[in-house]
C-alpha cells in the first residue's frame, strides 16, 4: 500500500491529461508532473485517495531522450506552464495523443487525428498577458501569475512565452504599486495588437493613474489606458466600471483583408501566428454562395472573413462590449449587407437566427468557451440539416462530448450521458486538426469538420 510522505523510484509508463507522468507502484497509480514517459524518477506522494496517489517529482534517474532544460527560472512553481521539460517535437505529439485519449475515452469516438500545426514561434509567442497584483509571502509587493491550483502569486520579472515587453510592463506595475494604497490593485492586463498596446489596471476603487501611465511611457509610445473598477472578491477580472485615461480605449487593426476594432475585453486569440493558420483552415471549408453562422463570435473578425468569403455571415455573441466591435468592423469593412451581428446568449438567440437563413446552404462555425456548447445548443445544431459544422475548441474534454453527441456516439438519458453502441446521426467526420496555439502549455485548439450525410 502506498503511503503518503513517502519517497518511491519508479517509471514513467505514460502521460496524463495535465502532461503529468503516470507511474504505477505499490498497487497505486500516482501522478507526478514535470515527467516524461521512459523515465525513472523519485518522487514524494503527497495524497492518496484509495488507489489513486499525486506526487512530487524529487529527481529525475534516467531522463528521457526528449527532456530539455526548461529556459524559465520559475517553471513549476508558476502554474503558467505545463511542458517547458519537453520537447518541442513531443509537446506537438503529446497534443494530438491528448485530443485522441479524449475522444476516445470521453466521446466514443474512434479516428484518425491529424498531426498538429506547429506554432512557429513557440517562445514569446503570447500577445495578451492578465497579471494579479498582490504581496509574496513576505509583504513585498509582487506581478506575476498565480502557483498551480491556488491564489498564490509568484512573482516575477520576465516570462517565456510571453513577448519582448513583458517585462518593461511588471517593472513600471511594480514601481506604481508602491505608491498606492495596499491591497486596492487587482491586476494589470496587457494586449498588444500590431505594435499598440491596451493596457487596463483592475482596482478595488478609484486610484490616480498618471504616474502608471508616466512609468508605461517611458518604454511604449503607441497606447491606450483603462482603468477598471472591480472590488468584487471572485474570479472574474473586470468589473463594469470603465474609466478611459489614455487614448481611445480602443485600438483599430487589419487582418487577412479585414479591418477590426478591439478593446481591453475583446475576445482575440492570444498567439497570432497559429490564429492565422486557424482561419485559413476554416475558410478552406467554406464554399462560396452559402451562409455562415459564427456561434460564440466574439469581435467577429471571423464573422467577417466569412461573410467576405460566402457571401453572408450571422455571428451570436453574448459580450455587449465585443459585439459593439463586430458591428463598427462590419461598417469598416464595407460588409453591410453581408454581415449581421446578434448580440446576446447562443442558446437564446440561435433559433431567430437559423429562421433568417432557413432555404439557404448553411455552415454553422462554432468557437465555444472552454466549458463547451450548452446542451440545447448541441441538439439545435444536429438538427439544422447544415451542409457542415465546424467545430474550435480549447478543450478536449468539451468537444468529445460536444462531438460525441452531434455523432450519436452519445446519448444523454436522466441528464447523464451514456457511450451508444449503434450511433444514429445526419453527420459523419470528416477531420480532426490539433493546433499549437499554446506552446509550453497543456493547452491546443482543435478544428474539427462535419460533413451532412448525402440524403
Amino acid at each position: 500500500m502506498i503511503l503518503k510522505n513517502a519517497e518511491y523510484e519508479g517509471m514513467v509508463v505514460g502521460l496524463g491529461t495535465d502532461g503529468e507522468g503516470i507511474i504505477k507502484t505499490e498497487g497505486a497509480t500516482v501522478f507526478v508532473p514535470f515527467c516524461l514517459v521512459g523515465e525513472t524518477v523519485r518522487f514524494k506522494v503527497l495524497k492518496v485517495k484509495g488507489e489513486i496517489a499525486y506526487g512530487k517529482l524529487l529527481h529525475v534517474l534516467k531522463p528521457a531522450y526528449s527532456r530539455v532544460n526548461p529556459p524559465c527560472p520559475v517553471f513549476g512553481k508558476c502554474g503558467g506552464c505545463d511542458l517547458q521539460h519537453m520537447s518541442y517535437e513531443a509537446q506537438l505529439e503529446f497534443k494530438r495523443d491528448s485530443v485522441c485519449r479524449a475522444l476516445n475515452k470521453l466521446g466514443g469516438i474512434y479516428t484518425e487525428i491529424n498531426d498538429t500545426i506547429a506554432c512557429s514561434v513557440p517562445f514569446g509567442y503570447r500577445n495578451k498577458a492578465v497579471l494579479p497584483i498582490g504581496k509574496d509571502a513576505d509583504g513585498n509587493i509582487a506581478v506575476g501569475f498565480f502557483a498551480r491550483h491556488s491564489h498564490r502569486i509568484v512573482g516575477i520579472d520576465c516570462c517565456a512565452i510571453q513577448s519582448e515587453w513583458f517585462s518593461s510592463v511588471v517593472s513600471a506595475v511594480k514601481s506604481f504599486a508602491q505608491t498606492v494604497k495596499a491591497d486596492i490593485l487587482r491586476h494589470i492586463v496587457v494586449r498588444e495588437i500590431k505594435g499598440k498596446f491596451i493596457f487596463a489596471l483592475v482596482s478595488a476603487e478609484t486610484v490616480n493613474v498618471k504616474p502608471l501611465i508616466a512609468e508605461l511611457e517611458k518604454s511604449f509610445d503607441d497606447f491606450t489606458f483603462l482603468l477598471n473598477i472591480n472590488a468584487s472578491q471572485t474570479n472574474v477580472i473586470f468589473g463594469k466600471e470603465w474609466h478611459i485615461c489614455r487614448g481611445e480605449g480602443f485600438f483599430q487593426a487589419e487582418e487577412c483583408g479585414i479591418k477590426y476594432k478591439a478593446g481591453a475585453n475583446t475576445f482575440l486569440q492570444v498567439n497570432d501566428d497559429v490564429r492565422a493558420k486557424l482561419y485559413e483552415r476554416i475558410l478552406e471549408e467554406i464554399k462560396e454562395n452559402s451562409v455562415a453562422v459564427d456561434l460564440y463570435s466574439g469581435g467577429g473578425m471571423l464573422t467577417a472573413m466569412l461573410a467576405k468569403k460566402c457571401g453572408k455571415a450571422y455571428g451570436i455573441e453574448v459580450v455587449e462590449e465585443a459585439s459593439l466591435c463586430a458591428d463598427e468592423l462590419k461598417s469598416a469593412n464595407g460588409l453591410n449587407e453581408k454581415m449581421f451581428n446578434v448580440c446576446g446568449k447562443v442558446e437564446e438567440k440561435i433559433d431567430y437566427v437559423f429562421g433568417k437563413t432557413e432555404g439557404r446552404a448553411r455552415v454553422i462555425v462554432c468557437d465555444p468557451p472552454r466549458k463547451g456548447m450548452e446542451r440545447s445548443v448541441v441538439k439545435t445544431i444536429a438538427n439544422s440539416s447544415a451542409e457542415k459544422i465546424i467545430l474550435v475548441s480549447c478543450n478536449p474534454a468539451t468537444l468529445a462530448r460536444d462531438m460525441g453527441l452531434l455523432l450519436g456516439t452519445l446519448t444523454e438519458s436522466g441528464g447523464a450521458l451514456e457511450k451508444c453502441d449503434s450511433p444514429q446521426s445526419d453527420y459523419i467526420l470528416e477531420s480532426v486538426t490539433p493546433f499549437d496555439m499554446f506552446p509550453q502549455t497543456k493547452w491546443c485548439e482543435t478544428v474539427v469538420v462535419l460533413k451532412r450525410k448525402p440524403r
